[in-house]
């Protein structure tokens, strides 16, 4: 897949504030070593850079696109390409952060307890990631998708990639002195044309769009477009509104 930093940037300001929420729920005063997993463009590493600065901070990405961008963003973090999925630390970190990148991965059953076991002693793993897959933003796209009949892009769609809440609980209990989940809905005000079309082009769009181009491509995007102006009509003043909801985790490995 191929991403685009600076359409993800678009809405930096509702992208970063989830971020910073689930910082604000973790409760280490002084690590000295802070793993963030799916670091994108660098938005959220540059909030853990500016509370802890005196740790070792670095960024985790699959995205050559996305850490060329965290390079030149200004935090004081070093940068390493992996994939989540197979990634492993070698001194066992005391946060490893992640910011809305555990969705596109499977198998969180197995991903999770992998990742406390990764921890320091006391360390703490904090999870945000979108749960807004029965939204409009994303039926409408499964049903733009079928729609093409094309086995390429039909093969990419996934079922529910993020679980409720008491699936987390039940996952992380086991190997956590303590677990707070939380879920928010955002309600996004957007400005411009096509709005919820530009969010998604930056995220949920990019598995599909890269696998096309041309007429294929501006087809299928024109249909899914018509779609999301009917689900997503424009307010009076102008904006969209967008309701995003999101779930938080917040667990403590034993001492």
């Amino acid at each position: 897949m191929s991403w685009n930093p600076d359409t993800y940037l678009r809405f930096d300001d509702h992208r970063t504030r989830p971020a910073a929420e689930l910082l604000a729920r973790v409760p280490h005063q002084t690590p000295a070593h802070v793993f963030d997993l799916g670091c994108g463009p660098g938005n959220s590493t540059a909030l853990l850079c500016a509370r802890w600065s005196d740790a070792a901070v670095e960024g985790v990405d699959s995205s050559e696109e996305m850490l060329e961008t965290a390079r030149t963003s200004g935090p004081a973090a070093t940068w390493s390409q992996a994939d989540i999925a197979d990634w492993r630390c070698g001194t066992p970190p005391d946060v490893i952060f992640s910011n809305a990148a555990l969705q596109w991965l499977g198998g969180h059953d197995a991903l999770l307890p992998r990742l406390m076991e990764q921890l320091a002693s006391g360390g703490v793993l904090a999870v945000q990631m979108p749960r807004n897959f029965d939204a409009p933003s994303h039926t409408l796209l499964r049903e733009a998708v079928e729609e093409t009949n094309n086995p390429r892009l039909i093969q990419k769609l996934r079922q529910d990639p993020v679980a409720e809440p008491k699936t987390y609980h039940r996952i992380l209990a086991p190997h956590a002195a303590n677990v707070d989940i939380w879920e928010t809905v955002y309600l996004q005000v957007l400005d411009g044309d096509d709005a919820v079309l530009a969010w998604t082009r930056g995220t949920a769009l990019v598995p599909f769009t890269s696998e096309l181009e041309g007429a294929e491509l501006d087809e299928f995007i024109e249909n899914y477009r018509r779609k999301l102006a009917t689900a997503y009509p424009r307010e009076a003043d102008g904006t969209t509104l967008f309701a995003f909801k999101r779930i938080f985790m917040v667990a403590h490995r034993r001492a």
